[in-house]
């Protein structure tokens, strides 16, 4: 088998078989002030956390059919700042409406009736009914063609609602948290379902395994 070359692809089908292949991915429900001061909110499922030291994240952002940029976008480069909200399954409805093409300049948090907190660390406000809202600032954009951003963000200040992290352990209540994750089309996915494998060391995987350690000499 000779694999699917993606240079022969058109980027409809590349999009429909990575969305198909990568799943569950995790969804950042995004909010940013535009310049009226008014709250816009998108979800992206072109998303992950990247690193702890720096804490960052990725957000891959797509321009609109001209080329321009969505309001997510044009807000970020505007300000540098956004914040990053993760969806759960009460959440899940409201996010999708946050999806609707609605005319540049409304508000999606006020047609959905969202209720917003203030930040600390930076002007956007965040979402009172996430269970998790990291306060970003955009650390780089790299540009990947007409259509296509790469942002990075930095990740200044987590809030989670009560009841999801023991702050003595730094443990998140996964049972209470219960996230969605995006598959594709227009299927999602609950993560209720979870089962446990431990990571050994190498010494643990000998025991278990009876493999012998290899003498290093040739055969």
């Amino acid at each position: 088998m000779s694999g699917i070359s993606f240079r022969e692809l058109d980027p409809h089908d590349r999009y429909k078989l990575l969305c198909g292949v990568v799943v569950p991915r995790p969804i950042a429900l995004v909010t940013t002030l535009d310049e009226n001061n008014k709250v816009n909110a998108a979800p992206f499922s072109f998303f992950n956390v990247f690193s702890e030291d720096p804490p960052l994240v990725v957000l891959g952002l797509q321009h609109k059919a001209d080329h321009s940029p969505k309001d997510t976008t044009r807000n970020i480069h505007r300000s540098g700042e956004f914040v990053v909200h993760m969806v759960d399954e009460a959440l899940a409805t409201t996010m999708n409406d946050c999806a609707i093409d609605f005319p540049s300049g409304n508000s999606e948090v006020e047609a959905t009736g969202l209720a917003t907190l203030p930040s600390v660390d930076i002007a956007v406000p965040r979402l009172a009914a996430a269970p998790f809202a990291l306060e970003c600032r955009q650390h780089v954009a790299l540009a990947f063609g007409p259509g296509r951003e790469l942002l990075v963000g930095e990740v200044l200040r987590l809030h989670a609602r009560d009841g999801l992290v023991d702050r003595e352990r730094m443990y998140v209540d996964f049972d209470v948290y219960r996230p969605i994750g995006r598959l594709f089309g227009n299927l999602y996915a609950t993560q209720r379902d979870t089962f446990a494998l431990t990571r050994e060391s190498h010494a643990q995987w000998l025991a278990r395994s009876g493999a012998r350690e290899p003498s290093g000499e040739s055969q």
